[in-house]
Formats: C-alpha cells, structure tokens, sequence
C-alpha cells in the first residue's frame, strides 16, 4: 500500500529550504544594494562575479550527481548528502548576510568564496531532496501528488520569506539598532528553520529498497551518456531554464518595483500575501485538474495565463486592483508550470533508463540546480545591470529614479521574461514526447526486463 507518510515528510522537507533559496535567491541583490549600500564602482564587479560563479557552479551539479547516484550507504544515497548539505548551506548564508567589515577587493573576493561555496552545498542538497522523489513512487497520479504536497510546502517556505522579510527586518533592525543587524538575526533565524524542516524528511521518509535493479557504478562517461543521450531530458532542460529565467528575473525585480515605481515599499509585503495564497490555492487544485486534463492542455492554459497577466501588468496604472488582478494570473500561471516542469523532468528517468538501461536518479535531478543556477545566473545579471543603467542603485530616494529608468525597470521586469517563459512552452510542444501513453509503454517494458520490481501500480506494495 501507499505510504501516505512519504508525502507528508517529503513534503516538510522543502518549507526551510526554500525559505532559505528564496532570502539568497531573491534578496541578496537588495541586501546589497539598499542595506550595504555599495556603490556602483563595487555592485558592477558583484553582479559580474555572481553570475560568472553561479555559471561556473552550475556545470558541477552534474558531477554532484555522479556522487550521490554512487552513494551506498547504510542510510542511503540521499539522506547523507541532504544533511551534508543543508549544513553547510545554512553556515554559508550566515556568513554571506554577516557584517565583516570588509570593503574593496577583500571583501569582494570573500563574499564570491562563500557564495560559490553556498551554490555548491546547496546544489548538492538540491539533487539528493528532489531525485529522492522518483524513487519513491513510478506512479505518475502518485508523483503529482507527492509533487504537488512539496510544491505547496515550497512556495509556502518562499511566500513566508516574501511577505514577511520586509516587516521582519524593520522590526529585527529597530531591536539590533542597525538594518545590517537585523538582516543578519533574519539570516539565522532563516538558516535554522532549514535544518529543521529538513529534519522532517531525513528522519520521516521511508526509501523503498530492492525495488530498483542494482546497477554498476556511474562514470564521468557514464554521467554524459545519462544526460546526452536523453533528448527528452535535454529538451525538458532547455524550457526549464528558459521558464526559470523569467521567473527567477520578475521575482528578483519585487521590492525594486515597489520601492521606486509605486513608491510604498510596504505594499510590497499585500501584494506577495495575495500573490501566495493564489499560488498556494492553485498547487493544492493542480491534481484535480490534471485528472481532467492532459499535461500539455495545462502548460498551454497556464502559458496563455501567465502573457495576459504580464500585459495587464506592464500597461497597468499604479493602483492594486489591476497589478493584483495581474499577478494573480501570473503566478497562479506559473505555479502549475513550475509543478508540471517538475513531473517532466521526474518521467525522463524512467525514459533514460529504457533507453540505456540505467537509471541515473541523481544525474538527472543534477539539471534542476543546474537550470536554476543557469536561469538565476542570467536573472541575477539582468537585475543587477538593470538596476545600475536605469539609475536606481544610485538614487538616494525613489523621487531621483527617472521615469526612463522606471521604464527600463518595467521593461526588464516584464517583457524580457514572457519571451523566455513563451520560448520554453513553443520547445515544449515541439520537441516533448512522453504523455502518459508512452509512460506506461515505458514501465511495462522496464519491468518485463526486470529492471524494476514489477508493474507501476503493483510497486507502492514493495518493502
């Protein structure tokens, strides 16, 4: 029978590790900008420097695969590298959002260590979580389930950051009595509700063991053979990373936009509530929707969401109905594609093992911190040169900001992201091959040639 724990536990994991994606991820840039206040001279070597490392880094993460696929141990090949991970990750953001009184090139230098070295760790907690997940379960229902409980409890841990980051550290800095205080307090606090929540999953999931046929150790050959050899891997890489540049480069633009375009940065704080609660409602209906419709009849419909609500954004007046009305369309858009890359990407191990005949979990779930290390990269740097060319980095008030530079802003912010966003969905249809008829072709033929256990619904009874 199912283990309903699973879904559960697994799930928990993720609330502290996207609390603490989201803080790096979304606000180290503003960290940066509007708390350090580094000048221009100083922000145009860390936008470069962050995203060449975060390039540099993201082309390990499949070397980091070949690690946990290799992994025996008596716990497991995931469990000992999500706890290695999350360890180091939490230590290493700290130590980013720590005050060291550096300046000039030594501080440059030791913030991009620690930054690579955060990639690192966190890529390799990233890879063990999420390729922990299709070997739990080959049932496709059953991954949209377990799928949609840890996207939920992602965007849960990434919307409490959101929403409450701003209030958070206003009230941490006024009791520290400085900004750089309470952002650092922030900081720990965000870091140990990783560990935390992580705890759920390392102690709560149960691995299912003997399922899967035992296979010989993983090459460098072997590791490009895995990922070269699966076009539909390949072709699932390239829309994720297109997607997650979109995603990645609106999100990052949020408190930006609020501060300087519709000048009270407090309504930024409404405006992800909103957004959060749309997001969260459309993860937790996405499995009563996919019943009913094909996944590409879902990528099509949140695709055509997602362009009308950046339209309405980019033309809207500076008034919250309508920018509400427009992010609600985006991010409800972008929850179900965000849920629907992920079973994608989860489908294309069993597609590689039918081709070549190993399975590769680790290897292939190694693309997803790839791409949003690749798309965060890019995002990263179109938010940091935008932010310098349009003269926001340099105002001393949001009144300085020039209405060409809000425009630049709004036009990096929303028109450069649907073209990546709509880019991915065209490869999607041309290129994307598995439906759910091939999938069960595939698992048929698996398991006649005896390299799973037997048929995917007789699976959640193996021990």
């Amino acid at each position: 029978m199912k283990r309903k724990g699973n879904k559960y536990f697994f799930g928990l994991g993720t609330v502290g590790r996207d609390m603490l994606y989201s803080l790096v991820s979304m606000y180290l840039m503003f960290y940066l900008t509007d708390i350090l206040n580094l000048p221009d001279s100083t922000m145009w070597w860390m936008t470069s420097i962050l995203t060449v490392l975060r390039v540099f880094d993201a082309v390990n993460d499949p070397f980091m695969g070949v690690i946990v696929d290799n992994t025996r141990s008596r716990y497991g090949k995931f469990k000992p590298w999500i706890v290695i991970g999350a360890v180091l990750s939490s230590v290493l953001t700290v130590l980013m959002f720590t005050d060291l009184g550096l300046s000039g090139t030594l501080y440059i230098f030791l913030f991009g260590v620690f930054y690579l070295l955060w990639d690192i760790s966190f890529g390799l907690n990233d890879i063990a979580y999420w390729s922990m997940l299709p070997a739990l379960t080959l049932d496709q229902s059953e991954r949209e389930e377990i799928g949609a409980f840890a996207r939920i409890c992602a965007n849960v841990g990434m919307y409490i950051v959101v929403v409450g980051i701003l209030p958070l550290t206003d009230m941490l800095s006024k009791a520290a009595g400085s900004d750089i205080a309470g952002w650092f307090v922030f900081a720990v606090g965000v870091a140990a509700l990783l560990l935390g929540f992580q705890a759920f999953t390392v102690f709560g999931v149960k691995e299912k063991k003997g399922f899967f046929k035992q296979e010989e150790t993983t090459t460098i050959r072997g590791m490009l053979k895995a990922i070269f050899k699966n076009d539909q891997l390949l072709y699932t890489a390239i829309a994720m990373a297109l997607f997650m540049i979109g995603y990645v480069t609106t999100t990052s633009f949020g408190v930006y936009f609020f501060k300087y375009a519709f000048k009270n940065e407090n309504m930024y704080s409404v405006f992800a509530g909103i957004l959060g609660v749309s997001q969260l409602a459309a993860l937790s209906v996405f499995p009563v929707f996919s019943k009913r419709y094909s996944r590409k009849q879902l990528y099509t419909i949140s695709t055509a969401l997602v362009a009308i609500g950046y339209i309405i954004f980019f033309v809207s007046p500076m008034n919250m109905i309508p920018l509400g009305v427009a992010g609600i369309l985006i991010f409800v858009g972008e929850a179900f594609i965000q849920l629907l890359m992920l079973m994608f990407l989860a489908d294309t191990i069993e597609y590689g093992q039918w081709k070549s005949g190993k399975r590769n979990e680790s290897v292939t779930f190694s693309i997803q911190p790839f791409i949003n290390k690749i798309g965060g990269a890019i995002a990263n740097g179109i938010v940091g040169f935008t932010i310098i060319i349009s003269g926001i980095n340099a105002a001393a008030t949001p009144d300085d900001v020039t209405d060409t530079g809000l425009l630049i802003m709004k036009m990096s912010m929303l028109i450069l992201p649907i073209i990546f966003i709509a880019a991915g969905y065209l490869l999607y249809l041309a290129k994307y091959k598995i439906d759910k008829q091939l999938y069960e072709k595939i698992v048929a033929d698996l398991a006649q040639r005896g390299d799973i256990s037997g048929p995917a619904e007789n699976q959640n009874d193996k021990e």
